[in-house]
């Protein structure tokens, strides 16, 4: 078992194994935006877009949603464990390397230096007081390191750049472990209002009803359009009821949700019901009186001499047969209403049937009334997407964190310099200047540059610079400007 374990922690610590789980983890997440996924997509629009047994292959599988699959947790799980134990097993040597920074140098780490410059000097304390003031109006930090009697300068930039990997690994596990509670104990579902109702009961997403802890209430909702009619804006003007009392309102639009108390309703879709709401209607009597009403369904109006009406059927797409009225579609392009009308102090109803696309006025046995068709209001609903993640502040923290990591680990480059007197192979002072960067070195070989000239001017050299900063075997040979 021991070594079955050791097997497994060398596997999930190795680097590699780290990568291709972020891959996975990164196909998974893309497929989440290719795949519709429920419950933001519309039951009907999945069906009209997958076979049914393709549908129910996803389904199945769980990629109609993704990100609360067992399998996509299971990954995250996975990737945020390597991701700790690669850290843990790199950790260490990246904390000494922090902690305890290399100060002094030795032959051999002369020589293996790539940046590099010589200058000769006959005073050490004078070379490495030059080498101060010149660093000082750079603007680098200075420290004096003095072991077994001899001294040197060491200053170094940015060092805290070393640990931004860690500051990234963090941001990752934060926004992993973010999914993870969302996926588990957060949920998604979708309630559907028209304006006047209010409702607590959503759908989830595995289809079952869950009861909201308050309601909320539609006061009113719309589409706005572009000029070629295409819908540009939906907008729904909610409000949160508690104990009967308006505790909260907002109109939102889309990515604009109401959030009250954890939970976030987001504006998903905007349509029409298919039902009538309104139809306007003028009643022309037998003298020639006429009266405006409005006819919702089944709800009976009164005319004027004690008789009433009252829309019964509605057919958004007509068609006849048989002298019988059928309904093609549900798209309203050609509608027909079935009045139903009873005369006062009748007990028995008399069936008008109106067709604004062929006649405006109704057709059927004479009634006392004739019906005048004016404009049809038809009833409409708001779609909201109810969502409920936990672990969404895990997520907004996760990300700043790794934007501050990857600023660091970018744009701040840990930059090194020791600058010591030594003797040379003929066994003459020079004052030794060394760096080291641990990345963007052409950014740093300036950086260097300028260093050289500063310390340079400072000596009161005022001829050649020295030939190369890279070259391991030639220095160059400045002589000393004497100041009296």
């Amino acid at each position: 078992m021991t070594s079955i374990a050791k097997k497994i922690y060398k596997t999930l610590s190795n680097l590699r194994t780290g990568i291709i789980l972020l891959l996975l983890v990164g196909i998974s997440a893309a497929l989440g935006t290719f795949i519709l996924q429920r419950p933001t997509t519309d039951p009907a629009k999945l069906q009209a877009t997958y076979a049914p047994e393709t549908l129910r292959l996803l389904d199945r599988l769980g990629l109609t949603d993704i990100f609360h699959a067992w399998w996509f947790l299971g990954l995250l799980s996975l990737l945020s464990l390597s991701i700790i134990l690669v850290s843990i097993d790199r950790f260490p040597n990246a904390w000494r390397f922090y902690s305890r920074p290399y100060r002094q140098t030795d032959s051999h780490f002369r020589a293996a230096v790539p940046t590099k410059a010589e200058f000769p000097v006959r005073d050490p304390e004078s070379a490495l007081n030059a080498s101060e003031r010149g660093l000082k109006k750079l603007h680098w930090p200075i420290e004096r390191i003095t072991a077994n009697g001899h001294t040197s300068l060491y200053s170094e930039r940015h060092r805290f750049s070393v640990m931004a990997v860690y500051v990234i690994h963090a941001s990752l596990l934060m926004i992993f472990a973010g999914g993870i509670i969302d996926g588990l104990f957060g949920y998604n579902g979708f309630l559907m209002l028209q304006p006047g109702q209010s409702g607590n009961i959503i759908e989830t997403r595995t289809g079952q009803r869950k009861a909201l802890p308050f309601s909320i209430k539609c006061f009113s909702a719309g589409q706005e359009n572009y000029a070629d009619g295409s819908p540009r804006k939906w907008w729904s003007k909610l409000a949160v009821v508690e104990d009967g009392k308006d505790v909260e309102t907002k109109e939102i639009v889309v990515n604009d949700p109401l959030v009250y108390r954890g939970l976030r309703f987001y504006q998903a879709s905007f349509g029409s019901t298919g039902q009538v709401d309104g139809l306007n209607l003028v009643a022309t009597s037998s003298t020639g009186a006429t009266q405006s009403i409005t006819l919702a369904m089944n709800k009976p109006v009164e005319l004027a001499d004690g008789s009433n009406v009252t829309l019964t059927e509605f057919m958004p797409d007509f068609f006849i047969r048989d002298n019988q009225v059928f309904k093609r579609s549900d798209d309203l392009v050609n509608p027909a209403f079935r009045l139903e009308v009873k005369r006062a102090g009748s007990e028995t109803a008399s069936t008008q049937w109106l067709f604004p696309a062929y006649d405006k006025v109704s057709q059927g046995p004479d009634v006392g009334y004739r019906f005048t068709y004016r404009e049809i209001k038809m009833g409409y609903f708001t779609g909201l997407e109810v969502s409920h993640e936990p672990g969404q502040w895990l997520v907004w923290a996760g990300c700043i964190l790794m934007g501050a990591g990857l600023f660091v680990a970018f744009y701040m480059v840990h930059m090194r310099l020791w600058i010591t007197v030594v003797p040379d192979a003929d066994g003459k002072l020079v004052l030794w200047i060394g760096g080291q960067a641990n990345k963007n070195k052409d950014r740093f070989q300036q950086k260097f540059e300028d260093v050289v000239e500063e310390i340079r001017a400072e000596l009161g050299r005022a001829l050649i610079a020295p030939r190369s900063a890279h070259d391991h075997n030639e220095k160059a040979e400045l002589e000393l400007v004497a100041t009296k």
